[in-house]
């Protein structure tokens, strides 16, 4: 078994193939037993967010993890081979590092992919698949990550997605204030958007959802309406901006309803954003001439414009990644160790018994107790050294160099040559 990350991401494949291999939250807990129940994968974590899904596990055959997540997703292997990102071992830590800590994701120090990594290791270990391994990586991930953003500045001047799509509103309507926004979804991405457009005071917002009185919650933070998500129909003629952002498996928004809304607006044009993977909005919509489509592969375009202040900080975020790589790779390989460290241990416990057994027996026939002891000893220091030095005594012209370093270092000796 070997550790290892395998995934998609917007450095590999576009938003068409990640919402194809994505996990939506009700999967999850099948999902993680699946790859484990079919022995691809003895641990398993699955990451999966509007920019990546990533399977973090240890198992024996690389590629039959790639064949587990397109099956699953009911995909061809060669349909998403080309887009896949296999990494073993350290390359697997230091890839989970950098995620953690923001380098890897679209917005260069964005905070939200941590907290996402520490949901999908809470969501492994409820699962029942996060074993020794999982738990040491993203234990040390998120210690890293926090490291990361204490001694660097790599979260500063920041451009989120959210504030992308303010900046795209704002080519289309030069004064928001005098604009309707409309959210779809009440997760954290949509409340991190409408804290940035409920800034620019628009004329109405509005936030609609499956759970009506989850909408209204969130609306009630920024002085908004709130409406259950089968309105939508009837409210989306009323609204300038819309952002969507759900956990929907399928369009929620499609072709024939934007056509509608653009026929009673007569034509005036609508701003939007879709943040989900799967997508929320149909592809075609972006077509519509009325109609400005953005999808998070597009917003981030916006976002790369502002990452040049926190470039700098780079280079030493990496060098503090490529410290704690090596320091948890020494941590796997002692665990090589630990079968041998535990049959030593064992056998030392059978010696120590049977000599105790002994010692006991003399005690209840009369003997002297420091008589004993002094056997006792005697009996155990010849049983403990009688291997490596039969082992020293047998050994070849070619082995006795090698075998003798090797019992100074385990036994500490300083002896003169």
């Amino acid at each position: 078994m070997q550790l290892l990350a395998c995934g998609v991401n917007h450095h590999t494949a576009p938003v068409a193939i990640r919402e194809r291999v994505a996990f939506p939250p009700e999967v999850l807990p099948r999902a993680l037993a699946d790859v484990t129940g079919r022995a691809v994968a003895r641990e398993a974590a699955i990451l999966s967010t509007c920019n990546r899904t990533e399977i973090y596990c240890s198992a024996a055959e690389p590629e039959g993890v790639v064949e587990w997540m397109s099956r699953f997703h009911n995909l061809e292997p060669r349909e998403v081979k080309p887009y896949i990102y296999l990494l073993p071992g350290d390359q697997a830590v230091k890839h989970a590092f950098r995620v953690a800590s923001g380098l890897d994701s679209m917005v260069l120090g964005e905070t939200q992919i941590l907290g996402q990594m520490k949901q999908a290791a809470h969501k492994a270990q409820a699962a029942g698949t996060l074993g020794l391994m999982l738990n040491k990586l993203f234990q040390r991930t998120f210690s890293v990550a926090k490291e990361v953003r204490s001694t660097t500045e790599i979260g500063a001047n920041t451009v989120s997605m959210a504030a992308a799509a303010v900046t795209l509103a704002a080519r289309i309507f030069p004064d928001i204030s005098e604009q309707a926004v409309l959210f779809v979804g009440a997760g954290e991405m949509i409340e991190l958007t409408a804290t940035h457009f409920a800034a620019r005071k628009p004329r109405r917002l509005m936030v609609v959802n499956r759970t009506e009185e989850r909408a209204r919650e969130l609306a009630r933070r920024f002085g908004g309406e709130a409406a259950a998500l089968t309105s939508l129909p009837e409210l989306l003629p009323d609204f300038d901006i819309l952002v969507t952002s759900t956990a929907s498996p399928l369009p929620i928004i499609g072709l024939g309803l934007v056509e509608r809304a653009v026929k009673l607006r007569k034509h005036r044009p609508i701003f939007m954003v879709d943040l989900a993977v799967p997508r929320d909005i149909e592809p075609e919509v972006g077509e519509l001439p009325d109609v400005f489509l953005y999808t998070v592969d597009e917003l981030g375009e916006v976002v790369r414009d502002g990452q040049d202040a926190r470039q700098a900080q780079v280079v030493q975020a990496e060098a503090i990644i490529a410290a704690s790589v090596n320091e948890f790779m020494h941590w796997v390989e002692s665990r090589r160790a630990v079968p041998t460290l535990r049959a030593l241990r064992d056998h030392a416990e059978r010696l120590r018994r049977h000599e105790l057994e002994k010692a006991h027996k003399l005690l209840a026939k009369g003997a002297k107790p420091e008589e004993v002891l002094e056997a006792m000893s005697r009996a155990l220091m010849n049983k403990y050294l009688h291997d490596p030095s039969h082992a020293l005594n047998q050994a070849t012209r070619d082995e006795l160099d090698e075998l003798t370093r090797t019992v100074r270092r385990l036994y500490n000796l300083h002896t003169d040559s």
